[in-house]
């Protein structure tokens, strides 16, 4: 731009430039650049302050959830390993020695008490029972003959034909052949009844689960010394007996008269054989710390098999339920096992507590609760007594 001479008169159409004017805009825009500078570097900082003290607050107190005790369950129910086994199951042996004649059942076979199972085929049983009758019949007749004989010889005692001591003589041997008869009756009965062990019976209703023999095998009672041959093997099916070993924290629940059980197998995903509680063992297997327990269980389809592998569902009821609380509300310290309250100041109080029953997620609060506290879920570690928090949330209670 061409400067103007200072005699130049203006005229319309020219450009003044005041030097006052030009001497005010430049001192505005530093102020406005230095301003602009002191913001870009001073209110961040700021904001960092007022954000570093808004943390430093909250963590002072920290926001937690709480929930409230709730009522532990009347009943539990403790899932166990369980043995199931015949109500009766017995090998059936044999009491005569021989060679087996034939047999009527295989395994599977339903039978029932007093059915015959098989026959042995022993000759010299026979023999020897033949050769004691006979025995018994020569006894029988000698002591008839010793009998009349010395009832003789009584009668010729009060006429004075013959001495005392003969008389006395004759009814002694009577008494002897007397015995000799009843020797040689109780042989032909031990004999009898070992010929009936010639035929094997069945003891009671139930399954041949076991044939060990065929027929023309040797069948060895034991008499001889040898080993005795197990010819059957019969369990009785239509109740079954489960046994399961109950810990040593359930045992008065289990064993109290209120305790139901039923089964579940893997082969029947979906249904349940309900039992009775029959009896425990009534001593802690001081090995295990275990009761035993005896659960029968009706088998009128013959679905369970003996020695199969059950989970037996032992339904518990507590005779004083008390309160619950999830597993993430505990502390573990030396002093015991502890849960923070907090009370409506937001002061944190550390409880000791006693652990009753384990319901897996929840455990039962025993002793240490009044049920109406506020506690804490997921404390850390650095809790102490007294510190201050502020409550989120209330926690809904798990079904």
């Amino acid at each position: 731009m061409n400067t103007l001479p200072t005699d130049h008169v203006p005229v319309p159409g020219d450009v003044v430039i005041r030097p006052s004017t030009r001497r005010r805009v430049i001192p505005w825009t530093a102020a406005v650049l230095v301003l602009a500078a002191l913001a870009l570097g001073i209110l961040p900082r700021l904001f960092a302050h007022r954000a570093l003290i808004a943390q430093t607050a909250a963590l002072t107190e920290p926001i937690v959830a709480v929930m409230r005790p709730q009522p532990a369950p009347e009943v539990q129910e403790i899932l166990l390993p369980g043995d199931i086994e015949a109500f009766q199951q017995t090998p059936i042996y044999a009491r005569a020695s021989g060679y087996l004649k034939k047999w009527y059942f295989d395994i599977g076979a339903q039978v029932k008490a007093g059915q015959l199972l098989a026959e042995i085929d022993a000759p010299e049983v026979d023999d020897q029972l033949r050769q004691a009758r006979a025995d018994r019949e020569q006894a029988d007749a000698n002591y008839g003959l010793a009998g009349v004989t010395a009832q003789r010889w009584k009668d010729l005692l009060a006429s004075n034909s013959v001495s005392r001591q003969e008389t006395d003589m004759k009814a002694s041997d009577a008494q002897a052949k007397r015995a000799l008869l009843d020797a040689a009756s109780s042989n032909v009965a031990r004999l009898e009844k070992l010929q009936a062990y010639e035929k094997v019976y069945a003891p009671f209703d139930g399954t041949i689960t076991a044939r060990n023999v065929d027929a023309g095998a040797l069948i060895e009672a034991g008499s001889a010394g040898g080993p005795a041959k197990e010819l059957f093997d019969l369990a009785q099916t239509g109740t079954m007996r489960v046994y399961v070993d109950v810990p040593q924290d359930y045992s008065r629940q289990a064993a109290a008269p209120d305790a139901q059980a039923y089964l579940s197998l893997s082969q029947f995903p979906d249904r349940q054989f309900p039992g009775e509680i029959a009896r425990n063992a009534g001593s802690i297997n001081p090995v295990t710390r275990t009761l035993r327990l005896e659960v029968d269980v009706p088998n009128a389809d013959g679905a369970l098999l003996p020695g199969a592998y059950a989970q037996v569902h032992l339904q518990l009821h507590a005779a004083e339920p008390h309160y619950a609380l999830p597993v993430n509300t505990l502390l573990f310290r030396p002093e015991g096992v502890e849960v923070a309250t907090v009370d409506k100041n937001g002061a944190v109080a550390l409880k000791t507590i006693t652990i009753g029953r384990d319901f897996g997620s929840r455990v039962e609060i025993a002793s240490g609760l009044a049920g109406d506290e506020n506690v804490m879920l997921n404390p850390t570690d650095a809790i102490a007594q007294g510190a201050k928090v502020r409550v989120g949330s209330a926690t809904p209670p798990p079904p």
